[in-house]
């Protein structure tokens, strides 16, 4: 392992999270968009993470010594596809206008949580703050060995 293997492998995860928190960010401010580009309520995006590999399988072979891992990746921002919310609201521009339909007066709204949102918002702030101490003691680590040879 390198030197600044550390530092890299950190700042994956940095990216990765300021990534998430993007997206939750996204979430939170849809949270009430009944009609998005496709004409449906906004749905929920989650972020899935990967680990992120080695280039290649020879860099990796040549390197026995070396983590198998090289950091975190995001592999996938998907749709929630759990159902919407519905809210009885006939006022709304978007209810069902249809008086023979069972959802006559109903409004679909998006399948946001406001607070499974800021429970991933912590979760990610945390795991932010976190790499950026494995960054600082990876630094001062370096920063102690290079005063061994004074």
């Amino acid at each position: 392992m390198g030197m600044f293997d550390s530092i890299n492998i950190a700042a994956s995860g940095l990216t990765a999270q300021r990534l998430r928190l993007d997206v939750i960010s996204s979430n939170i401010a849809n949270a009430n968009t009944t009609r998005g580009v496709d004409g449906q309520p906004y749905r929920r995006q989650i972020v899935t993470f990967g680990e992120r590999m080695a280039p290649s399988f020879q860099d990796a072979l040549s390197s026995q010594l070396q983590a198998p891992s090289q950091g975190v990746r995001v592999t996938e921002i998907s749709r929630d596809n759990t159902p919407f919310k519905l809210v009885y609201d006939p006022s709304h521009p978007d209810a069902v206008k249809d008086p023979n339909s069972p959802m006559y007066g109903y409004v679909q709204m998006p399948n946001v949580d406001i607070s499974t949102e800021m429970v991933d918002m912590i979760s990610a702030s945390r795991s932010y703050e976190a790499n950026i101490t494995a960054i600082n003691s990876a630094k001062s680590m370096a920063l102690k060995a290079l005063e061994i040879g004074k």
